[in-house]
């Protein structure tokens, strides 16, 4: 099925869209509950002020992306890594700076 120049509010239910793919998609403003994006890939997409709450980011690669203003909270980082450092590495030293001499 396609679905060319829609201007309709979708709303999708327990429902497979394995192998779909959007281009040029105006979804600012949806919400994605439970949704499997599994190996999904995400090439120049406008994510600015987007939400990840309880999601699962395990191997996934940020390259050539605007971090800018990210925050990172209660999340567990392990083996995370940023330009090749671990993070952990990276938090490690920063305290050690910061301890009392």
């Amino acid at each position: 099925m396609k679905l060319h120049q829609m201007t309709e509010i979708l709303d999708v239910e327990d429902s497979n869209l394995t192998g779909s793919t959007f281009n040029d998609a105006n979804m600012s403003g949806a919400t994605f509950n439970a949704v499997d994006l599994t190996g999904v890939t995400l090439d120049g997409s406008n994510m600015s002020s987007c939400k990840i709450k309880g999601g699962n980011l395990a191997g996934s690669k940020f390259s050539g992306t605007n971090l800018t203003g990210l925050t990172i909270e209660k999340c567990r980082m392990t083996g995370m890594t940023i330009n090749g450092i671990l993070v952990q590495d990276l938090l490690d030293a920063h305290k050690a700076y910061h301890a009392p001499r």
